[in-house]
């Protein structure tokens, strides 16, 4: 694992600065990536699209589906003493849709997803969208140095991470990571 400072760019034409610069001062070119960063959410990392296999709202809707059935079946069993058979099974149905929404909006809650939620989850940094270029750089006197570059090309967000740039590509890059401390 390498030592990797990362800026964020804007424009296209200052991350080609860059990758110009960053060559220019000797690192090696299969050393610098350049790449997009796709907004939260846009990752495609599962076949269906998006960054997680489910909703995070959806935690507790199978239990409040559960409990709402179970309580609907009760006043749906009542019912089907008056409009027969299809009375609770309506009523299951209608408490467990009922019931799912309220485990949902629990969860919401509970997480602070939800306006007037007395307490705050914490805020998780997320990297934000843009053209990122990332370079390795093995010493302290090469990560200062790239870290200026970048900055004198329009980078921003200058970072410092660790992992693998082979050919060109930051092979072990992962978009959900939250970013590296910042590089001073």
């Amino acid at each position: 694992m390498d030592t990797i400072i990362v800026g964020r760019f804007v424009e296209q034409v200052d991350a080609d600065t860059a990758m110009t610069r960053l060559t220019g001062a000797g690192f090696e070119c299969g050393g610098i990536a350049m790449f997009f960063v796709n907004s939260p959410g846009q990752h495609d990392l599962y076949p269906i699209g998006g960054d997680q296999d489910k909703s995070p709202g959806t935690r507790s809707a199978g239990a409040g589906a559960a409990a709402g059935a179970a309580g609907a079946a009760t006043v749906g069993a009542v019912a089907g003493s008056l409009l027969g058979p299809a009375g609770a099974l309506a009523g299951a149905a209608a408490g467990a849709y009922v019931g799912s929404l309220s485990g949902a909006l629990d969860n919401m809650h509970r997480n602070g997803d939800a306006g007037g939620s007395s307490q705050e989850a914490p805020a998780r940094k997320i990297r934000e969208a843009g053209l990122m270029v990332a370079v390795a750089a093995p010493d302290s006197t090469r990560q200062s140095r790239a870290a200026q570059l970048l900055r004198e090309s329009g980078g921003t967000q200058i970072e410092q991470s660790t992992g693998d740039i082979r050919g060109g590509d930051w092979v072990d890059f992962d978009p959900l990571a939250p970013p590296g401390p910042p590089f001073r």
